[in-house]
């Protein structure tokens, strides 16, 4: 539907929360005030040229080619954009998904033919790519625009190749690519601009993804989602601050990553087959702060001799403030063995969220024995977490190593303030009796709150 004027665009830019947070509220009354007393068809002409443009990057892009009949004064206002975003909102039925390959060329031709001035920002996100045959020129076509943030979320189908311009893009800043291809020229090393990097489902060389990650000095950010990575990789990144991972953990290394403090894993296959196998994974994060371990996605994995997981790793997690462990199941002695061990790794925690799990048809790689679990609590005497205030534990059913767990963290937490515990659907009858066994357990801070979720 079309946009038949400025009243219908000025209360549309309201109504969607465009105009008040686009422009300044001295600013915005002027506009009402002129709106409120008949103003001309061109009244929105008059604000300035970055408010109009913030507008306009608020719409869809067919909304903001669209203001284009409004007046000749807005016919190309949309041609100067520094943002441009084509997604799957501009092929909202089947009957332009028919037709895609046409559609996108057209779009295409415009944008190359129309827009005047820098791209800096510009997304990609279609449902499919085969057989557009502008999509290199459109890539040619940033690289000469000053792109600095560039999506390609390309779904289905064959991977994206990248061409040879897209390796000149010397502004680069912020990069996401999802299906493609990356075979640089030999003259590339990497983007020295480089903020934030993330990459799904990409195929890349291991030497090339290490060589991009260490040829990236300013990197901060960095997402590497199945990846097809065939060999180890190191990642030298000196201001690297957030990583996150998935796929098979064992093929990363973080060989220095000084200032590295959020740390997501998600592990599609895990293994530990030597003794020092787990701290390898955590050796070199000395500032680490906030770290996620979910095990929900493991579609493989070798336990190993449950003694190769070690009580504690080798260096302390001495910044470390908040723990989340995903998808672990305490009824394994290896999973058990590692939650474990990342909990006595970290004496400085503020914050720890475990949700638990347990496997389908109760079938076990090999069960925690009765007499370790008597044990949990002897293996923290030398323990004590002075800055914990918060514990969240969710899908309880009151199994032996969980209970042990929270007597532990209620007996040695001293500035602990609120413990929240949400049972397992189903597993209301046996809460009541969970609840009245945690009521007795010693707490060492007075003012620790027990919530328990029995509803």
């Amino acid at each position: 539907m079309l946009i038949p004027g400025v009243t219908a665009l000025l209360s549309f830019m309201y109504s969607r929360n465009i105009l008040r947070f686009s422009v300044s509220s001295n600013l915005r009354n002027s506009c009402w005030q002129s709106f409120n007393m008949m103003p001309p068809l061109d009244v929105l002409s008059d604000l300035p040229k970055s408010v109009i443009d913030e507008v306009l990057m608020r719409l869809s892009l067919q909304d903001a080619v669209r203001t284009s009949i409004l007046s000749k004064k807005w016919r190309y206002n949309w041609c100067t954009l520094p943002q441009l975003k084509l997604d799957q909102t501009l092929w909202k039925t089947t009957k332009d998904l028919t037709c895609f390959t046409s559609n996108f060329t057209k779009i295409i031709y415009h944008v190359l033919t129309l827009h005047e001035g820098p791209i800096t920002q510009f997304t990609l996100s279609i449902p499919h790519l085969e057989g557009c045959p502008n999509f290199d020129n459109l890539i040619y076509f940033l690289s000469r625009n000053g792109i600095q943030h560039l999506v390609l979320e390309l779904q289905g189908g064959n991977l994206y190749t990248l061409p040879s311009s897209f390796f000149t893009c010397s502004q680069m800043r912020h990069l996401s690519l999802k299906n493609c291809l990356i075979r640089p020229p030999p003259v590339f090393k990497g983007f020295e601009r480089l903020i934030s990097l993330k990459l799904n489902r990409v195929t890349i060389s291991s030497e090339l993804l290490g060589s991009l990650i260490s040829h990236s000095p300013l990197l901060e950010n960095l997402v590497l989602q199945y990846s097809d990575i065939s060999n180890p990789v190191e990642i030298s990144a000196p201001k690297l601050r957030s990583f996150v991972f998935i796929g098979n953990i064992h093929f990363i290394r973080l060989k220095y990553v000084p200032l590295l403090s959020k740390v997501s894993y998600e592990p599609r296959a895990f293994s530990v087959e030597a003794e020092h196998d787990l701290a390898k994974i955590f050796e070199s994060i000395p500032a680490i702060e906030h770290l996620c371990w979910n095990l929900q996605y493991v579609k493989a994995r070798n336990a190993g001799p449950v003694e190769f997981i070690p009580t504690r790793l080798l260096s302390a997690f001495n910044c470390l403030k908040r723990l989340y462990v995903s998808w672990i199941c305490l009824r394994e002695f290896f999973e058990l063995s590692i939650a474990l061990c990342l909990i006595r790794s970290s004496p400085y925690l503020e914050e720890i969220e475990i949700e638990t799990c347990d496997t389908e048809g109760g079938k076990y790689y090999e069960p925690v024995p009765c007499g370790v679990v008597d044990e949990i609590p002897a293996s923290f005497s030398d323990m004590t977490f002075n800055y914990l205030r918060t514990v969240k534990l969710r899908h309880v059913t009151g199994i032996g190593p969980e209970m042990q767990l929270i007597k532990v963290l209620l007996a040695k937490s001293p500035a602990l303030l609120r413990m929240v515990i949400d049972p397992e659907v189903g597993e209301d009858k046996k809460s009541l009796k969970v609840l009245a066994e945690i009521t007795k357990f010693q707490r060492a801070s007075s003012k620790a709150e027990v919530v328990y979720n029995v509803d």
